[in-house]
């Protein structure tokens, strides 16, 4: 390792800003310090349970991924690996396919359609699975299904019925959080969000956040978990450790987001106004190149448009 707080040498697949001061270094928010790699891999093997907040597309943020799985394995852990990409709806494939071939991560896309879901390429998740099949850890499905998004689409959080409430340890969201999620909404999806359905937006995302913290303690009971997602849902102040402290009380919890630089951000205190916050609201920040220089608007709007066509 090189430098205060580096990390080992990394050979970045994403190409933009690699040679940006913050590239490869670990910010650990509560202390205002860089860490080393080897100082992050002992914390998250001491936390039950560790938020891996990605950005999707960055190939870079799940290489790192698969390497912090990894590291809690050779620590001597054995968590389930939870992803945000695979919803319950997927639980029984992924049996159905993990029975057939437990030891190879590579045919897991194509047994749950991957390429129909509108995420990034399952060569971009393949290692992160990999690395959980190599150590034996069990692999969860942990999203809201498309019949209880839909329902809490058409008829908000009651949408979801009594039963379920109960078993997500679901509370409302408060005033305040309510407040700032529409923010969250609109963002990723670049303002092209009408305002009546923000609601609903919100009321999913709150959803989803209480889905995947019940999944992830449920795969976890044996030795916590580790869940793939979203930065969004890796926020300590509204993201799935909320919902987790209500499903596993007391639990350590750990939040990792995997940050890509701005040319005009040199310290990693610039990067809280990204998450409409303060500070960053997580517990490390691990930053890294930038996949492209394309404007992630413009690239919505394209494919908003080939959706349309």
């Amino acid at each position: 390792a090189t430098g205060c707080g580096r990390t080992a040498k990394i050979e970045w697949e994403s190409p933009v800003e690699r040679e940006h001061p913050l590239v490869g270094k670990v910010w650990d928010v509560s202390a205002n310090t860089t860490i080393w790699e080897a100082t992050l891999n002992a914390r998250l093997a001491g936390s039950r349970f560790v938020m891996l907040g990605e950005r999707h597309d960055n190939p870079d943020h799940h290489a790192l991924q698969a390497k912090l799985v990894r590291a809690l394995v050779e620590s001597g852990r054995h968590p389930a690996v939870g992803f945000e990409m695979l919803s319950t709806d997927d639980t029984a494939a992924v049996a159905r396919y993990l029975a057939r071939s437990p030891k190879d991560a590579a045919g897991l896309g194509d047994a749950v359609n991957w390429r129909r879901t509108g995420w990034p390429e399952w060569r971009f998740y393949q290692p992160i699975a990999q690395a959980a099949l190599d150590a034996g850890l069990p692999i969860v499905a942990t999203n809201l299904s498309k019949p209880a998004t839909d329902a809490v689409r058409r008829n908000g959080l009651t949408g979801l019925g009594p039963a379920v409430t109960t078993q997500l340890h679901l509370v409302e969201p408060s005033p305040e959080t309510r407040t700032a999620m529409p923010g969250e909404a609109r963002e990723p999806h670049c303002d092209q969000v009408p305002d009546n359905m923000i609601a609903a937006m919100v009321d999913i995302q709150w959803a989803r956040h209480a889905r995947m913290a019940a999944s992830l303690a449920r795969g976890g009971q044996r030795d916590g978990g580790v869940l793939i997602a979203g930065a969004g849902h890796a926020r300590r102040d509204r993201g799935v450790p909320v919902h987790l402290a209500r499903q596993a009380p007391g639990a350590s919890i750990a939040s990792v987001a995997f940050v890509e630089v701005d040319p005009t951000a040199v310290k990693p205190g610039d990067y809280a106004a990204r998450f409409a916050s303060t500070a960053l609201p997580f517990d490390y920040v691990w930053f890294t190149p930038k996949s492209d220089e394309a404007d992630p608007c413009e690239k919505f709007k394209q494919s908003l448009e080939s959706i349309g066509k």
